[in-house]
């Protein structure tokens, strides 16, 4: 009986130190993340595969087309995977409102006056236990096409990113495949009052909804559901947030807000993390919620995020997420790591003054990097700023810098080829050079940004320059490179071709260097009061681990060459444990250009001439 109790007890200490174990592991996951850069591949999944070249403004999904699951062929996610990308957030996934009549197979009708465009925006989910009909070549056999469409993106060696939408939901919500035991939201709601905790939605009591004062639906086709009059008793806020009956037209009128647990007044009604948990470990965060009563709404997206991870979903981007308290995201996300602690949890959020709370609090990954590094550098190739204050962005977000997605184009913002932004992918290539090896961030791009997709299209709903989430449309670039399903740029100018090859040396390059993971130092500041015809549109900065030493310099110019010696001041030469001496320096994007540093006294210089919009990843020679 003893030796049980001794075998039995050994037993227990093993498993404890296991689970300590895997607790350290999770922490040390969640303080590096990656140990290489990581590239995000943002695809509009309705537009991926479309082949029709229509575009007719407002064209119904026989006129304009619409691309499927089937069309991302393992061809099409080999060339993906070939132009340096791990991930693939596929946006418009889950089932959202869309005018199209899929009643045949159980799904109702959507009101066009709720919905905006002809598609849809993917933001007004109807049924997050399911994903968009439209997507499917058999929209009855939807969800199984989406599930081998996972498994293809994991057998191109890819993984899978969908969009969660947790504070807000369509208008006409319908959950018709819940699982076992699930409720719909509003379900239990008690609609007499504007707010109770475990409400889902906040009512405006006794008051019909009205429908805003906008343009004609479907710009004025007739439809048997378009009559200026949806049925919402009692009416709900709006998913921005607007307590009005009747929202304003540019209000988000497609959506009610879903209520966590914020009281009218702003006050929190749910328990708050204690202070000190800022530095706790996501297992933690799990173990604090555990016996805590928290608001129905956190429990119900919860088990949507733990559905999707269950079919092998790898990580979710999370639509403005700062409209959402980070005790939520702490409640979720910890719970969501406990049953995948690789996952990718990327977020909406524009406050700097909230970032590390986000972070820190809300155990997110990454947040979007906008109102920083990717509007600074919008107003340097427009002309309204230099690039020096890179510098200052970057050194001001150096303890979270990992944690900030970089990119330059995706489905909210304009098109980084369209005139009203950067007006040509060229001019495009110093920004993203500095995008994308500036910090440790993943970089994320949007498809049809590698080859200068502009967004000159008029969809219907909404405006050019970005190309359309709400309506059918075709993209002419993309679809060149497409080239009919053969996946292989067969229809792209020479220029397109270019600047895809550039996308696909420079992505590669970065998911492969360490030094890109290691230190930053800024050259800018020390060459700018001392180097001769150093420019004020020239920017240039060092990278370095261990084994690789980067020499980082980009030309924003889209009309002068400059001609100068860079200078490497002596700490960096220190840092690098150069002696005195000649070095090799060889451009990493096309392997052409090759320059030697030399050090005299301690201090580097080398020789650059850059072109226009021409950047260079110098590395120093390892021999």
């Amino acid at each position: 009986m003893t030796k049980r109790i001794i075998i039995l007890g050994l037993a227990l200490s093993l498993l404890q130190v296991g689970c300590k174990t895997k607790d350290v592991k999770m922490n040390e996951q969640k303080e590096t993340l990656a140990e290489k850069k990581i590239v995000v591949y943002q695809v509009f999944t309705r537009l991926f595969g479309n082949k029709n070249t229509s575009n007719k403004p407002w064209g119904t999904i026989e006129e304009n087309g619409v691309g499927k699951f089937n069309d991302f062929t393992p061809l099409a996610l080999q060339e993906i995977k070939a132009l340096g990308v791990n991930y693939i957030w596929y946006t418009g996934v889950p089932h959202h409102a869309v005018i199209r009549d899929y009643t045949a197979i159980g799904i109702s009708n959507d009101d066009p006056d709720v919905v905006k465009g002809r598609a849809g925006s993917p933001y007004a989910v109807k049924d997050y236990y399911n994903v968009n009909p439209d997507l499917a070549v058999n929209p009855a056999k939807r969800l199984e096409e989406f599930e081998a469409l996972i498994a293809r993106t994991h057998n191109a060696g890819m993984k899978v990113i969908i969009d969660i939408v947790p504070n807000h939901i369509a208008r006409k919500y319908e959950g018709k495949n819940n699982p076992k035991g699930v409720k719909d939201f509003g379900a239990n709601d008690d609609q007499t009052v504007e707010y109770k905790r475990d409400n889902n939605f906040y009512y405006i009591p006794n008051t019909n909804f009205e429908v805003p004062d906008t343009a004609k639906p479907l710009n004025g086709e007739e439809n048997r559901f378009s009559d200026a009059k949806f049925k919402e008793f009692p009416a709900k806020w709006t998913g921005n947030g607007s307590r009005l009956a009747k929202p304003d037209k540019n209000d988000w009128y497609e959506t009610v807000k879903v209520n966590y647990g914020i009281r009218p007044d702003g006050s929190k009604d749910f328990p708050e993390l204690p202070t000190g948990y800022d530095t706790k470990s996501v297992r933690e965060h799990f173990e604090f919620w555990k016996d805590k009563e928290v608001p129905d709404s956190w429990e119900k997206f919860k088990a949507i995020a733990l559905y999707w991870t269950a079919k092998g979903v790898d990580g979710f981007r999370y639509d403005m997420a700062e409209m959402v308290p980070y005790e939520f995201w702490s409640y979720m996300n910890s719970a969501i790591k406990m049953a995948n602690e690789d996952a990718f949890l990327m977020a909406e959020v524009y406050n700097p003054a909230e970032y590390r709370n986000y972070i820190h609090l809300g155990k997110m990954d990454y947040l979007y990097d906008k109102v920083e590094t990717y509007d600074k550098l919008k107003d340097v190739i427009q002309g309204r700023s230099w690039p020096d204050d890179l510098t200052h962005i970057q050194n001001g977000m150096k303890d979270i810098e990992h944690h900030m997605l970089h990119f330059l184009d995706n489905h909210d913002e304009q098109r980084l080829a369209s005139p009203e932004f950067a007006g040509s992918g060229e001019k495009g290539k110093p920004m993203m050079v500095v995008s994308a090896t500036i910090s440790t961030s993943p970089t994320m791009i949007y498809f049809g940004q590698e080859v200068g997709e502009a967004g000159n299209e008029n969809a219907g709903f909404g405006t050019h320059s970005r190309t359309s989430i709400f309506d059918y449309i075709g993209v002419p670039s993309h679809q060149r490179w497409m080239n009919d399903g053969k996946f292989d740029g067969g229809q792209l100018t020479d220029g397109e071709k270019d600047l895809r090859d550039f996308y696909k040396r420079l992505l590669n390059f970065t998911i492969a260097s360490s030094a890109l993971m290691g230190d930053y130092e800024d050259l800018q500041f020390y060459n700018r009061p001392i180097t001769a015809n150093y420019d004020p549109l020239i920017y240039s900065y060092a990278r370095w681990s261990t084994d690789e030493k980067l020499i980082i310099v980009s030309n924003f110019s889209s009309d002068k060459t400059s001609d100068f010696e860079l200078k490497i001041p002596a700490t960096i030469i220190q840092k690098w444990s150069l002696a005195d001496g000649h070095y090799i320096v060889v451009d990493q994007l096309y392997q052409k250009n090759k320059v030697v540093l030399d050090v005299v006294s301690g201090i580097g210089s080398l020789h650059v001439r850059i072109a226009p919009l021409e950047s260079f990843i110098y590395q120093l020679d390892k021999k």
